[in-house]
């Protein structure tokens, strides 16, 4: 997510994070280039991201990303 969102904000397109809070203790997220929305759980995260994106892409990851991709698909 980091690659992507960097090589977008140097396009100068807008990039918005959504992070639990819990991710920015000694910054487990890294470094953000674009506007950054906390939440407090993974659940609400999810909420958001539909409430604000238009389209989804996902990246290979692990199985968190897999238990997000379904959920998005579940919602929609």
């Amino acid at each position: 997510m980091g690659c992507v969102s960097t090589v977008v904000a140097r396009h100068k397109r807008q990039v918005l994070g959504i992070i639990p809070s819990t991710f920015t203790i000694n910054n487990l997220a890294g470094e953000t280039c674009g506007k950054e929305i906390k939440v407090a759980t993974m659940h609400e995260r999810l909420l958001k991201m539909m409430e604000l994106s238009d389209a989804f892409i996902t990246l290979p990851g692990s199985f968190g990303t897999l238990k997000e991709f379904f959920h998005m698909i579940s919602w929609t």
